[in-house]
Formats: C-alpha cells, structure tokens, sequence
C-alpha cells in the first residue's frame, strides 16, 4: 500500500541562469500565460532565497492546470547525466501535433531533434533543448 494518495505532480520548477532568456523561450515555445511574473525582482537582494517572491521567477499555466516555474540561479550549466532531472515531457494530443511542433521550432530556429517512435511504450517524442542545455521532450500517443 502507498504511503501518499496523490493524484499527480501540482508543479514543477527548473532552475536557469538567465530568466528573461528563458522566460522568452518558453512563451515562444508554448505561449502559456504567466500566472506569475516576478522576474522583475529576481536582482534584488534577498529574492533568491524567498518562496514568497517565487525566487524572482516565472510560474506557467499549463491548460491541463498544473504548472510549470522557471527560477533563476547561477550560472552552472545543465548536465542531464548527474543526478537530479534528466528531461522533463510535455504531452500533445496526436503525432501529427508532433510534426506540425517540428515544423514550426525548424522554421522559428530551435534546434530539434527527429520524431522518434517508441512502439513499445505506445508513444512517439520529439527532443530539443532550451537555453540551459535542459533536454525538453513533446510526447504523443501513437494511437
């Protein structure tokens, strides 16, 4: 028997060295809006180390109500081989919605990589990374 009733992750939160940067990125990418903004204040003394002021991040809405928090830290890069997070998985609804994503990242310039169907799991991905190096993965049902 499980120790926790959980129905799932609420939130999850990646650290980046250049919120703007990021920010950017990822409103280009999903066009998700900003629950949260306080990227304004991520330069002010003491905002790396306040929950209250979302470390001077950006918090997303997901349109399947979680969400998704970028924080700024220092200037390490991302090394998916150590531990902690390896990738982190967006669903989208068809494999079509797969092509039509690597369509538009080729022509916006965001390095991708090909669609690669894992027949096994039921699932086709597409992989590109954003600009810390954080391997992002878009994920179909093959069926």
């Amino acid at each position: 028997m499980a120790l926790v009733n959980s129905s799932g992750y609420a939130h999850v939160r990646l650290t980046v060295t250049d919120i703007g940067r990021s920010a950017s990125f990822y409103d280009q990418v999903f066009g998700w809006p900003r629950a949260i903004d306080a990227s304004e204040s991520a330069n002010d003394p003491g905002v790396e180390d306040s929950p209250e002021k979302f470390y001077g991040g950006v918090v997303y809405q997901t349109p399947q109500g979680t969400l998704f928090g970028l924080r700024p830290v220092g200037s390490d890069q991302f090394d998916s081989t150590r531990t902690g997070l390896d990738h982190i998985s967006f669903a989208v609804s068809s494999r079509d919605d797969l092509e039509t994503a690597a369509r538009s990242m080729s022509e916006a310039g965001i390095e991708r990589g090909e669609i690669i169907d894992l027949t096994d799991a039921g699932i086709a991905i597409l992989s590109f990374q954003d600009p810390d190096g954080i391997n992002v993965e878009l994920t179909a049902p093959l069926s």
